[in-house]
């Protein structure tokens, strides 16, 4: 009795399996023959990677943390949209001075294509002066990169509920950093990143 013939069922690979690679996509992003631009958050950092496609293995130039922002410019929030975006001005910076010009943004499965972090951690190294295709509809509101809204919800709370308004950003009082001045730092800390200067 032979045997029964039903759907072929093809298993997909591990990494995939794993949400770690999504194969479609890559395939698109290796016909580009550029460097890949991967961002990734932590439950307390953003980290970015410049990385060139291989055959063994993809070879990573290099990774930027926003932990340099608190390290070096006295940065607090090191993994909300306006941390993306100065991590991605340092990223930039680097790459240039390492001779990569250009990259595309991997999102993987790590985000959607609507995510707001790595697509301003990318306008940072545009910014920065790297060439990177940024469609328009995933362009991030300057006002979101530079905090505002951080900065209006923080006076709200500072005027209609001070104990939640400690507790909500009590790493920022801590700090001596007022919340509500978070886009005048934001400026700050650009400046400077751009000048080539450290911080505080």
């Amino acid at each position: 009795m032979g045997r029964a013939k039903g759907p072929t069922y093809r298993v997909p690979y591990r990494r995939k399996r794993e949400h770690r690679t999504d194969y479609r996509l890559r395939k698109e992003l290796l016909k580009s023959k550029k460097p890949f631009f991967i961002v990734r958050r932590s439950n307390r950092y953003i980290t970015i990677s410049i990385s060139v496609p291989a055959i063994g293995g993809d070879k990573t130039l290099f990774t930027v943390s926003s932990k340099e922002l608190a390290k070096k410019y006295g940065w607090i929030g090191l993994k909300n949209t306006p941390a993306a975006y100065l991590t991605g001005l340092l990223a930039g910076k680097k790459a240039l001075e390492m001779g990569v010009k250009e990259a595309v943004v991997n999102l993987g499965y790590a985000w959607s294509k609507r995510a707001s972090i790595p697509f301003a951690a990318a306008m940072g190294a545009v910014d920065a002066g790297m060439e990177i295709p940024i469609g328009e509809k995933a362009m991030v509101d300057e006002s979101r990169i530079r905090g505002e809204h951080i900065a209006e919800y923080a006076k709200m709370l500072k005027e209609t509920d001070p104990d939640l308004f400690k507790r909500r950003f009590s790493k920022y009082l801590e700090a001596g950093v007022d919340p509500v001045d978070i886009p005048k730092r934001f400026d700050d800390v650009k400046e400077k990143i751009l000048g080539g200067e450290d911080g505080e």
